[in-house]
């Protein structure tokens, strides 16, 4: 018998404006599941799968995909899921409006230049095509922040030594003599935004990132840190600034993804200042291995990672790839490990990889889940080993 607030797969449809074939598709798809199936077969669904189809239909809006919308949606049992999920929707949808409204100043600008001297600006008809083609970097932008917020946040609530990574960099530093610094690859600020309280007054910073989407993020982050903070668009195997501009180069975890190191380490060596210091922190072979160990005995054929960074760029051999451009070269290792007592978190980490555990493990969830549960009881907690360190090499 059909209860107040369950709606057949018909009413369902109708309710949210889309087709029954719609739903079915999305049942398939394991996105919306019926709150109860009666014994003839019949499907009822609830006031919560209706918020659930909104969510999944803004999502798709704003151009996900749905295996990346199931992948987003894994964790909606808990009893604040609609609260987040609406926070979700609101700050992406605040994210292209921003967008939107950038593009129409950009349009207005390109229009009022036209209109005063007749002619096209060409220059500035190919920044309007990249500024329009930029919204198609929303998702990937909201997939990497969150995938950098699940890794630091597993290492913010387990890691042994309190200190904490991002202030343990920032004391490895020199800071005499300082004034002109640039991080890569800065991400969403976090590092900074950690280390405030020990920034030098006279510190002119700039903070680069291949993404625009991640430096908006790190302006937001830091707004309500009284500073200037200057952002770069740059990829770092070709920075836009003039030779010897640098006392300092932070690249915390980056240079193992370019695909050319030798040109990033040319264009470091390049920017920087005789005399100037470059503080590059990558990972050992070691390096959070359990997890992967974890995962293999659930599923062989995962691999948290398409490639083993640390070989591009390592603990292990980077010393040898700096000596090219660097002779005074020091290593420092950060000692930590992580002792992880919770499933979630740690679900969230291995989801968050950039390996093909999303395609393996997405449709496996519940199964895997229970796995990492049975692994933590029976030990406790799981104990993870971290391997990451710096190397400060100073340019002659």
């Amino acid at each position: 018998m059909q209860k107040k607030g369950q709606y057949t797969t018909g009413e369902f449809a109708r309710k949210a404006n889309v087709s029954i074939r719609t739903i079915h598709h999305y049942n398939n798809k394991k996105l919306i599941t019926p709150s109860y199936v009666s014994e003839s077969g019949y499907r009822y669904y609830s006031d919560e799968d209706f918020a659930r189809l909104q969510k999944i239909l803004t999502l798709k809006h704003l151009g996900f995909s749905l295996e990346e919308i199931r992948t987003i949606s894994l964790n909606e049992e808990n009893a604040d899921f609609l609260r987040q999920s609406f926070e979700l929707q609101l700050d992406l949808v605040r994210k292209r409006i921003a967008h939107l409204q950038f593009v129409e100043k950009s349009i207005q600008q390109t229009a009022r230049d036209f209109d005063e001297t007749g002619e096209v600006d060409w220059e500035a008809m190919t920044q309007l095509i990249q500024i329009v083609e930029m919204e198609k970097d929303l998702v990937e932008q909201y997939k990497d922040g969150e995938n950098i917020k699940s890794r630091i946040y597993l290492h913010k609530k387990y890691s042994r030594n309190k200190q904490g990574w991002f202030p343990w960099l920032f004391s490895r530093i020199d800071t005499r003599g300082v004034r002109d610094v640039l991080e890569l690859g800065c991400g969403d600020g976090t590092f900074w935004k950690m280390c405030a309280g020990q920034i030098p007054d006279k510190w002119q910073i700039v903070l680069s990132d291949v993404s625009r989407g991640m430096l908006d993020d790190a302006a937001q982050n830091l707004g309500q840190i009284p500073r200037d903070w200057n952002f770069l668009a740059a990829d770092c195997q070709k920075i836009p600034c003039e030779d010897s501009r640098f006392d300092v180069v932070i690249a915390n975890h980056v240079l193992f993804y370019p695909k050319n190191l030798q040109a990033a380490l040319r264009e470091i060596y390049r920017v920087l200042r005789p005399g100037g210091v470059l503080y590059c922190a990558t990972y050992g072979s070691r390096h959070m291995k359990e997890i992967s160990d974890l995962v293999k005995a659930f599923d062989d054929s995962i691999s948290l990672s398409r490639v083993a960074l640390y070989e591009n760029f390592g603990l292990e051999n980077g010393e040898a790839m700096l000596k090219e451009y660097f002779s005074d070269i020091r290593k420092e290792e950060y000692p930590d490990c992580l002792e992880v007592s919770e499933v979630e978190p740690l679900l969230d980490y291995i989801i968050s990889c950039h390996g093909n555990q999303r395609e393996r493990l997405v449709p496996k969830y519940e199964a895997f889940r229970e796995f990492l549960q049975r692994e933590m009881e029976r030990e406790g907690a799981i104990r993870i080993t971290k391997q990451a360190g710096v190397f400060i090499a100073r340019k002659e």
